[in-house]
């Protein structure tokens, strides 16, 4: 089950891996002891820290702003495609009547 945390305390814990992301090699290593210190999970913290990493253009890979754009674009797609379904089953069977 998925937790929400606050961006506040998302943040902290980002930090918390980052000042300490010279003394371990990969990410998750780093993650391990600052997700026990701040109560969060390790993934949950890798996945954080990886993402600020990409927003910060260290590591390649959609920003945020881009993944929500692709989110809502992906929508609009399922949205447009309903419609269109629609509007053929309504054409096949008006198409009947005449």
């Amino acid at each position: 089950m998925s937790r929400r945390y606050p961006p506040e305390r998302r943040a902290r814990a980002v930090k918390m891996v980052f000042d300490h992301l010279d003394e371990y090699w990969p990410v998750c290593a780093a993650c391990q002891p600052s997700g026990r210190r701040s109560g969060v999970g390790v993934e949950s913290l890798r996945r954080w820290t990886v993402q600020a990493q990409v927003d910060a253009r260290q590591v390649p890979g959609p920003t945020s702003n881009e993944r929500q754009r692709i989110e809502d674009l992906g929508r609009e797609v399922r949205d447009l495609k309903e419609a269109n379904g629609i509007l053929k089953a309504a054409s096949i069977f008006f198409a009947r009547e005449f």
